[in-house]
């Protein structure tokens, strides 16, 4: 992790109460999206997923703790100067910031979150970018952000109303691919096309079970920009109006429709097998 950011350590070993403002702040992180964006924090659990904060240069304002750090990578973090500060906690109150239903975990990372510029996305001559149109599941967006890392995405862009991208529920599905994959809010469908046709420009296209053109018949090799609609609606009006071509991927069964990040993550692949070297 040659890019993990140092700080000078600072460590406050005073146990922090359930009544203190500061814990406080950080539980509301846990279920209130408005007080994750006016604070710009987040909290982040897990080995993978801290680690992955780290090694792609996300700042972590502080690190908490319970004490009993058993394991050397919570050691090497705690005593490394990772973080802004270390915060030691009573292990009960460190339990209640973490998943209810496991076990108190070792550490966790109260991480910045960057702003919602989209040229945060730098994308390559002939770039993929996702667009998440109204995406109401957090997990959706998690499980989203894993595809477009796997599969080489240049980043994600989401509009319109939506789950929020730094919920706990994106954050643990992703499993740490938010860190490494430019996930960008836009401030309207409209502004982020602007920036799609003017950035590479790309060539926009929605994914529709209505579409009359296969996924295996169109060209993507070409910059291209997918759109994935809604869960329950699919894609707004405005995406159906200015996307330049439409693509259905065919199923059998009795299913009416993929999930939006199963058809997200085909139309990836197909992507990836298209641009992929042929012997």
């Amino acid at each position: 992790m040659s890019n993990v950011r140092r700080h000078p350590p600072k460590t406050d070993e005073s146990r922090v109460g359930r009544r203190n403002a500061r814990f406080q702040q950080w539980e509301s992180l846990l279920t209130n999206r408005n007080a994750r964006h006016r604070r710009g924090e987040f909290l982040v659990q897990g080995v993978r997923p801290i680690n992955e904060a780290l090694a792609h240069g996300w700042r972590v304002r502080a690190l908490l703790h319970a004490g009993d750090v058993r394991s050397q990578w919570a050691r090497d973090l705690v005593t490394g100067g990772v973080a802004d500060e270390v915060v030691h906690l009573a292990p009960d109150l460190l339990h209640d910031l973490g998943e209810k239903d496991e076990d108190t975990p070792e550490l966790i990372a109260v991480v910045e979150s960057p702003p919602d510029d989209l040229d945060r996305i730098r994308p390559r001559a002939d770039g993929v970018v996702v667009v998440l149109d109204r995406p109401i599941s957090p997990g959706n967006i998690g499980s989203l952000l894993r595809s477009a890392d796997a599969l080489g995405a240049d980043g994600v862009i989401i509009t319109g109303h939506a789950a929020d991208l730094y919920d706990p529920k994106t954050v643990r599905a992703s499993r740490g691919s938010l860190f490494a994959v430019p996930a960008v809010r836009a401030a309207s469908p409209a502004a982020a096309l602007d920036w799609l046709r003017s950035a590479v420009p790309f060539r926009v296209v929605g994914t529709s079970e209505d579409a009359a053109a296969d996924i295996w018949d169109h060209d993507f090799r070409g910059p291209t920009a997918i759109v994935v609609g809604n869960e329950t609606a699919g894609m707004s009006g405005f995406w159906t109006e200015n996307c330049d071509s439409t693509i259905s991927i065919p199923m059998v069964g009795s299913a009416s429709s993929f999930n939006a990040t199963v058809a997200a993550s085909i139309t990836l692949y197909e992507i990836a097998r298209q641009r992929a070297p042929r012997p």
